[in-house]
């Protein structure tokens, strides 16, 4: 499928780099691009032979500066509530793929685009990004998620100082307070992401993807999520995958994952 917000390339080793291609406007998230996002991470979760996905955006600049505020002038609350809703639900199809999505931010990950970046699973930034959620500056609050993720990654203290003061913070500071998991210089930043994500897929596929459902249930009691865990635990014994690994660690060998 072609996009026209979108950048869709996917190599030899199954991983996809889906670049967002709106450069000139920073890549700030309209309607348009939140329906291909959600289109193109339809087709990477129906496409078996991609095995993980990286997420960047165009020029040096932005990875994305936020949502296109053009867009919400003359919004009723009604209409507002369900753009909200739109930006929620695509975001969430994000974290629920249950192959490893990282976001590769390459400058401002601001508003929208720092909360796409938070719905990745793990994000890397180059040493230049920036992140924030400005919203209140302009008598707004994060609508795609930003309330409710960030507390979660960073704990309520300092999510609460950042949405509520609308201050931008380095990638130096996005590092300190587990935002970001890694900062690396510019020319560092994609082979870094590849780096990265080819180490997650040499480890068992079918274990990686329950790993991406059982710490998707934070929201739980702990003892819930222990019961899920144990739940998953008891899965993961079936597949063949289970059985090359411990029998490879056995015979002090190299494991050969098939993702069965």
């Amino acid at each position: 499928m072609s996009y026209s917000t979108l950048r869709l390339e996917v190599d030899d080793d199954g991983i996809a780099l889906v670049t967002i291609n709106r450069p000139d406007k920073l890549n700030a998230l309209n309607s348009e691009l939140l329906g291909e996002l959600s289109s193109c991470f339809t087709e990477l979760s129906e496409n078996q032979s991609v095995r993980g996905v990286i997420l960047t955006g165009e020029g040096p600049k932005a990875f994305v500066a936020g949502a296109d505020i053009g867009e919400f002038v003359g919004l009723s609350p009604e209409k507002a509530e369900k753009l909200s809703l739109r930006g929620q639900a695509v975001f969430q199809q994000i974290e629920d793929l249950r192959k490893p999505v990282i976001a590769a931010v390459n400058g401002f990950a601001l508003g929208g685009g720092c909360e796409l970046a938070l719905a990745c699973h793990i994000r890397i930034a180059q040493e230049g990004a920036r992140f924030g959620q400005p919203e209140v500056n302009l008598g707004l609050i994060p609508g795609y998620g930003g309330t409710q993720r960030l507390p979660r990654l960073v704990g309520l203290g300092i999510a609460t100082e950042l949405l509520i003061s609308g201050d931008m913070i380095s990638a130096s500071r996005a590092y300190e307070i587990g935002l970001v998991n890694r900062v690396v210089g510019a020319d560092e930043l994609l082979e870094s992401a590849r780096s990265m994500m080819t180490l997650i897929l040499s480890k068992a596929p079918i274990a990686v993807s329950m790993i991406l459902d059982a710490v998707s249930n934070l929201h739980l009691p702990l003892s819930d999520g222990l019961k899920e865990e144990a739940s998953l635990f008891g899965k993961v014994f079936e597949t063949d995958d289970f059985r090359e690994g411990t029998q490879a660690f056995l015979e002090k060998r190299r494991a050969v994952f098939k993702g069965k």
